[in-house]
């Protein structure tokens, strides 16, 4: 953890020649290693000031950033339940699981970007005791949630507060939306650990999945960071079927925003679901944009919000998410767009109004940098080139002058009718003189 700075500017000179020289000393020779050990990030102000709910958990604390906390503290008594009947079940000691975690606890303590002194000191008597003591019960008490989507056990009570059927209905939602959130997560390390090295390296990928996105095709995934990498990792899989290959040739994207679902509607581009639910899985072809279908409930902000975050802070995940997103909220303007991708099968609202869900979609990306080799790059390019050609341009002209306004519209209907009747007028006309 970094020394406070005003401290450091109030040292006299010389302190302060004689610190600086000491940490030049201190320098590691590859930085590369420290910041590639990092993976869970205590977020800046100038992002969760945004939105401060979708970032703190409400119910429980995974790890030392929001450990302590009074709102949380009910689960404390869980946790520690968790623990005994994961100890219980397994037959093994808890130095067992005490000696495995230690080998690593330096690893697990640079997971941390900003980890505070009284967690710190790997190896000391106190400080070190704490960390640990708080990996294994946190990551214990995350097993047995995890556990319980597929495995019904009987050492817990009918009525259990959170292991019954009654808390999984209620409690679990919150526990959930609370797993999904970076500054609260546990090093997959710890649950590697804790499931016994005999396990596949998977087991813990499968549990995951198996409890947060029980419908989701499971595919290996490889290593993962944490939960919300596996979440990450199960919405960007590749898609079965090869896309097409785009001509990333023309203007560039950032010269235009792209239009709106309705005005797409305009220029004659339709819009259908795509193969899969991959957020990758987004192609444009002979008219016809394909999306992923996404299901909109009461933790979607929340969710992406934090996947956006880790995509910003973690160096080399990559920014799907954060395209996708940036990509949605162009092509939703308004409760019109909502409801236009909903008839299409690709909005599934489970929040209410088509209102709330375009408000939502044009929040996720507020303060959001898109990388301009951005994997929607292509895409974005060829819906452009397709709007900008005479007849679609003239096509979506004339709906959006003439058919938008339901006078004009009417008037419009009127003048051809008109027209049509004026036409049958002079052929019978003509047909009468003949005659």
């Amino acid at each position: 953890m970094a020394p406070d700075l005003p401290s450091l500017l109030d040292r006299n000179p010389t302190d302060w020649t004689v610190y600086i020289n000491e940490k030049l000393k201190q320098m590691p020779i590859d930085e590369q290693q420290n910041w590639k050990k990092r993976c869970v990030y205590r977020l800046p102000a100038c992002v969760t000031d945004l939105n401060r709910k979708a970032y703190q958990p409400q119910a429980v604390s995974f790890g030392p950033y929001h450990y302590g906390q009074k709102h949380l503290f009910p689960m404390e008594e869980h946790k520690q339940r968790a623990l005994l009947h994961f100890l219980k079940r397994s037959g093994k000691p808890l130095e067992c699981f005490l000696e495995s975690l230690t080998a690593v606890a330096q690893e697990l303590e640079e997971s941390y970007d900003a980890l505070g002194p009284e967690w710190k000191e790997c190896g000391g008597e106190g400080a070190a005791g704490r960390f640990l003591q708080l990996m294994i019960t946190d990551g214990c008490f995350m097993l047995e949630i995890l556990k319980s989507a597929t495995e019904t056990s009987n050492d817990y009570a009918s009525n259990d507060p959170i292991f019954s059927k009654h808390g999984k209905l209620n409690i679990m939602p919150y526990i959930k939306r609370d797993m999904l959130m970076l500054e609260n997560q546990l090093p997959m390390l710890v649950l590697d650990r804790l499931v016994g090295v005999e396990k596949d390296g998977e087991f813990v990928n499968k549990l995951i999945l198996k409890f947060g996105r029980p419908c989701t095709r499971y595919e290996k995934m490889g290593k993962c960071l944490h939960v919300l990498d596996v979440f990450r990792k199960s919405m960007l899989m590749e898609p079965k079927t090869a896309q097409p290959e785009l001509d990333k040739m023309g203007h560039d994207s950032g010269e235009e925003i792209i239009r709106s679902a309705t005005e797409l509607d305009e220029a004659g581009i339709r819009f259908k679901k795509s193969e899969t639910e991959s957020l990758k899985d987004i192609s444009f072809s002979s008219g016809v944009l394909r999306l992923p279908v996404i299901v909109v409930d009461d933790n979607t902000e929340s969710m992406f919000l934090n996947l956006i975050a880790f995509e910003r802070f973690q160096v080399g995940a990559g920014n799907e998410v954060t395209s996708y997103i940036f990509f949605m909220d162009n092509i939703i303007d308004s409760e019109r767009d909502v409801a236009l991708l909903h008839a299409r099968g690709i909005i599934q609202n489970a929040i209410g109004s088509d209102k709330a869900v375009a408000k939502l979609f044009n929040s996720l990306s507020k303060d959001v940098t898109l990388d301009p080799e951005s994997s929607l790059d292509a895409v974005h390019k060829e819906v452009s080139r397709y709007c900008r050609k005479p007849w679609n341009a003239w096509r979506a002209k004339l709906i959006h002058t003439h058919f938008r306004n339901p006078w004009a519209r009417s008037a419009l209907i009127a003048a051809i009718f008109l027209f049509g009747l004026t036409i049958i007028q002079t052929v019978y006309m003509v047909i009468s003189y003949k005659g």
